[in-house]
């Protein structure tokens, strides 16, 4: 079969390989669409560890059942399906406490690091086992089902977060998560919602999208201007979806004493955190990595329209032209966001 490999490092190409054949408890699914993944994008240089060449990337997926192996239950070739990305076993400690993002023997499709290889999805076909599958809603596209990871992301975190009706929330960083974020809050009742970002056409975006503020965050004090939308107090909410020290700072800045701020970037390894600020304020952090069960409630939201994923999405693009949209996303690309690829052509 024809897939897209990471032979060595910042260097992609179209490669004939085996196809894989399903096993005891797994489908093999014929892929329909394949998003590019920013942790992809980071990945391919190196400089994460967790793209160790050769690898076939890709985990946001969706596609038709093309064969089922033996032991499947209620799957049958045809169906319309995505999957998670974490392979979980169902049978540790987190998994059955239904943490399975915790999973003590967790697997990430398309990852190849030092403790497993699991190769993904930018590939015509790809095995995976029936406990990660989801049926598609009837209309969904393959295109707008590949962007339910993500969003299943901003659910995730959001859920950690608990919003209330009427809170104001700070969302800082603009990029495809967080404006996820920001369709996830507005669905979840919060009164105002606080777009953060250096890039004016993202602020825009977040607008549109259901933020009733965008700030720059290089033009404008933002905790002063968010102290001075909630009458000194500061926001109840916060998420910082960039990864980095001084998104993370402007984040609590932003936030009140009693105050909750979600952690969903990790670009960095580490960051330098005020802890005074964060003790005498009385904080709460919240760690918030991948999703754990919320793919229905995101399918659902994306079968209504209750979040939009088109204005998210650059391009769709077979998968052939893969390298060439890999180095346009490393190099930052103005304007480049989500870019889904399609084994079978466009």
């Amino acid at each position: 079969m024809k897939a897209l490999v990471l032979p060595e490092y910042n260097r992609f190409a179209i490669q004939g390989v085996p196809q894989p054949e399903p096993g005891p408890g797994e489908v093999l699914i014929r892929v329909e669409a394949c998003g590019i993944c920013g942790s992809d994008v980071h990945g391919m240089d190196g400089s994460t560890g967790r793209r160790q060449p050769p690898v076939i990337m890709g985990h946001e997926a969706a596609g038709v059942i093309e064969e089922v192996g033996s032991d499947t239950i209620d799957w049958r070739p045809g169906d319309r399906v995505t999957f998670d990305s974490t392979v979980y076993c169902g049978a540790c400690w987190f998994c059955r406490r239904g943490q399975v993002n915790l999973c003590d023997n967790r697997r990430v499709l398309g990852v190849s690091c030092d403790d497993y290889r699991c190769d993904g999805a930018f590939a015509e076909y790809v095995v995976v086992p029936q406990h990660i599958l989801y049926r598609l809603p009837d209309g969904l596209s393959f295109e707008r089902a590949a962007m339910v990871e993500g969003l299943s992301i901003a659910v995730h975190a959001a859920e950690r977060a608990r919003p209330r009706l009427g809170d104001t929330a700070v969302v800082v960083g603009a990029g495809m998560i967080g404006l996820l974020v920001v369709q996830v809050l507005r669905n979840a009742g919060c009164g105002q919602i606080i777009a953060v970002d250096l890039d004016l056409a993202r602020l825009e975006l977040a607008r549109k999208l259901g933020a009733n503020h965008g700030l720059k965050a290089d033009e404008t004090d933002v905790a002063r201007e968010v102290r001075d939308m909630t009458g000194g107090r500061g926001a109840d909410l916060a998420f910082e979806v960039v990864g980095a020290t001084a998104p993370v700072h402007t984040a609590l800045d932003c936030l009140r004493k009693g105050g909750t701020l979600g952690l969903v970037g990790n670009v960095s390894q580490r960051i330098d955190l005020p802890l005074q600020s964060v003790v005498t304020r009385e904080i709460t952090l919240l760690g918030s990595c991948a999703s754990a069960g919320e793919y229905p409630v995101c399918l659902n939201l994306l079968a209504r329209e209750a979040v939009q994923v088109d204005p998210l999405i650059s391009a769709i693009a077979p998968l052939e032209e893969g390298p060439d949209w890999f180095k346009r996303l490393y190099d930052r690309e103005p304007g480049l966001m989500k870019v889904i690829l399609k084994p079978y052509g466009e």
